[in-house]
């Protein structure tokens, strides 16, 4: 077995001895490289969180929804009183319309000219329809033999009217009339005071009368 003398040892221990801080340093790299490596490795935190730094939209509140529901039952009401409105303000232009067209019919009807018969009788028949046109149709030829052989005249005049009932394509009215009527044996004119019920539909955009009574 070789034996190692006293200067080779301490040849030894001083090689030893200066690589030390070669190794120290080497030890120290890789530390340093292992730490870098890890730091690479640990994820972003800003890119995990992506939730953090998005905007959330407010909320609205409870007192904005009461207003909300209150401008929407607002404009529900104001439509629905608006369509009452004009529902009403169509009825009423209809009850005015069939009272004037009753008036003025009414005053065709009671008023005559022996002279005129045939005109007469057009406009009587132009403003009539339905059942009291064919009444009169019917009656009107024995009418104007009577009337042209007693040289028969009559003017009338309404003296006052009332809507009984009205919608919109379809009327009752009430009517008075002066009637001033005179023939040949009587050729000073007579007031005649009656009343009159007429009924009247609206055809194709004119009011006409469908019924005539004389209560």
């Amino acid at each position: 077995m070789p034996v190692m003398t006293d200067e080779g040892a301490e040849a030894l221990e001083a090689a030893a001895t200066e690589d030390v801080p070669e190794i120290a340093d080497k030890v120290e790299e890789v530390s340093e490289s292992e730490q870098s490596a890890s730091a690479d490795d640990t994820p972003d935190e800003a890119a995990e969180e992506p939730k953090a730094g998005r905007r959330r939209l407010p909320r609205p509140s409870l007192r904005a929804m009461a207003v909300a529901l209150v401008f929407a039952g607002l404009l529900g009401v104001t439509g629905f009183l608006g369509w009452q409105w004009w529902q009403q303000h169509q009825l009423n232009q209809a009850r005015d319309a069939a009272q004037r067209a009753a008036i003025s019919y009414a005053q065709v009807l009671t008023s005559i000219d022996s002279a005129k018969v045939d005109e007469n009788f057009k406009e009587v028949l132009d403003g009539s329809t339905g059942e009291f046109k064919d009444m009169y149709s019917k009656s009107s030829v024995e009418l104007r033999q009577l009337l042209i052989e007693n040289k028969a005249t009559a003017h009338g005049v309404v003296v006052d009217s009332a809507v009984q009932e009205a919608s919109k394509d379809k009327a009752v009215v009430l009517l008075f009339v002066d009637q001033a009527v005179s023939n040949e044996k009587l050729p000073d004119p007579r007031i005649d005071r009656s009343r009159m019920k007429m009924t009247l539909e609206k055809i194709d955009g004119r009011w006409r009368a469908s019924k005539v009574e004389l209560p």
